[in-house]
């Protein structure tokens, strides 16, 4: 996806998407000024140039470490990401993160796997009626136990082992996640919009983190390049 090939038919589907818009001057990052390419009323405009080149060197990294064999987590809570992520992640059997980030998931990850591998087990149980032996009360207490871990848990069961990367959709969004894969010196893909640090990412994609349209262009540019 080199920025040579970039045809005027392709500026302007981005443009449409609304890659190209930041946030407001007001709170754009220092470190996001040489990924700019100029203003519109008050509003920061990522350099296509720098899109493109960006968004590349991302999809040959994640396409490289999952053809390795490496777990790759993928994140984003804001509504606009959610549905984005999840069909990423099941496309490729992954685990993700849509709902709120649970502190420790990776820093404190044996213990998070030990809650997960019970969940996983509690749940196999309940599908083979290996939980009729107990009382009604404790039935449905199961149950509750159950209901409530799924939305936690079920959809990080693909994390058997610590990610070999995260791919978050807001670094500023974000910061407790980013700052955990750091410490472990885990790669960070991320969408880096005009008002997030880019020296926190190993891998940004420069582009409008906060619109649906934009977000989605880009993963699915992700997911025809890992493919």
């Amino acid at each position: 996806m080199a920025v040579e090939t970039l045809s005027e038919e392709q500026i302007t589907e981005m443009a449409k998407a609304g890659l190209f818009y930041g946030h407001k001057k007001t709170v754009t990052h220092p470190r996001m000024k040489p990924f700019l390419g100029g203003r519109r009323n008050e509003i920061e405009i990522i350099d296509p140039e720098e899109t493109v080149k960006s968004l590349a060197k991302a999809i040959a990294f994640l396409k490289e470490t999952m053809a390795q064999g490496g777990i790759v987590l993928w994140v984003g809570t804001k509504p606009a990401a959610k549905a984005a992520i999840k069909r990423v992640a099941d496309e490729f059997k992954s685990p993700y993160v849509i709902f709120r980030w649970l502190g420790g998931i990776l820093t404190n990850f044996k213990v998070l796997n030990g809650r997960l591998n019970y969940f996983l087990d509690l749940k196999a149980k309940q599908a083979k009626g290996e939980l009729a032996k107990y009382t009604k009360k404790e039935q449905l207490e199961f149950g509750k136990e159950i209901q409530k871990m799924t939305r936690i848990f079920e959809s990080l069961a693909p994390l058997t082992r610590l990610p070999a990367a995260i791919f978050v959709v807001d670094a500023d969004e974000h910061a407790t996640a980013i700052r955990e894969a750091r410490r472990l010196k885990i790669p960070i893909v991320a969408i880096i919009d005009s008002n997030d640090d880019p020296a926190l990412v190993d891998h940004p994609i420069f582009a409008n983190d906060h619109a649906k349209a934009s977000i989605e262009w880009i993963i699915g540019k992700i997911e025809e390049g890992i493919k």
